[in-house]
């Protein structure tokens, strides 16, 4: 496990990057972690990560499928707001653990 400051805050992280206190998660530290990622973070990517956060606070499982039928964004829109891994990315700037279905 490891400390980084993002936007002035401490986070802890995993081996892999992934926030491992939900807590700690502001629209700063993401915002951060985007730009890591490569990615400008619009209003259409915080409305997925509200979604992503709350499905994950419910403790319901995230799969692109079942972003695709969001009603936030298709599967072609994920895809294009995160591209290469859009699972991994998208949880990862959420603040929120890798889905299991992720390797």
């Amino acid at each position: 496990m490891a400390v980084k400051t993002l936007a002035g805050v401490s986070i802890d992280l995993n081996d892999e990057g992934y926030m491992t206190d939900a807590g700690q998660w502001t629209k700063e530290v993401a915002a951060a972690i985007a730009t890591e990622e490569g990615i400008e973070l619009t209003d259409k990517h915080y409305e997925l990560i509200d979604f992503i956060r709350n499905k994950v606070a419910s403790g319901d499982t995230l799969t692109i499928r079942g972003i695709g039928k969001s009603g936030v964004v298709n599967a072609k829109e994920f895809y294009q707001l995160f591209p290469g891994a859009p699972l991994k990315k998208a949880t990862k700037i959420s603040g929120v653990p890798k889905p299991t279905s992720c390797i």
